[in-house]
């Protein structure tokens, strides 16, 4: 199955639980692809010590997924992509809801 996963938010457990289905997900063998959107783009930034969103977001990438980072998000709050978060737009986002099978929300 193919799963487009949107991050809207900037708190660091539901960002963690967001991927921790994402690489449950690609553990399943479903392609999945992840785009931060708003307050979702600090993901990358966050630190929390309790959950480990980096850890969570290295293993998905390195496991095959597929994450975005709204640029126009990125520069509302001075930040840059990555090669974690490449800087993406909405039509990367368009593309992800085009071709997933489900979408969801986090």
């Amino acid at each position: 199955m193919k799963i487009g996963i949107v991050v809207y938010s900037n708190d660091a457990e539901t960002v963690w639980n967001a991927f921790r289905l994402a690489n449950y997900s690609l553990a399943e063998g479903d392609s999945v692809s992840i785009f931060l959107l708003g307050k979702g783009v600090e993901a990358q930034t966050m630190s929390s010590k309790d959950f480990d969103v980096k850890e969570k977001m290295d293993d998905f990438s390195s496991s095959g997924g597929k994450i975005f980072a709204c640029g126009t998000c990125l520069r509302q709050r001075n930040q840059e992509g990555s090669k974690l978060c490449p800087v993406s737009s909405l039509s990367d986002l368009y593309d992800i809801i085009k071709k997933s099978e489900k979408v969801l929300t986090f």
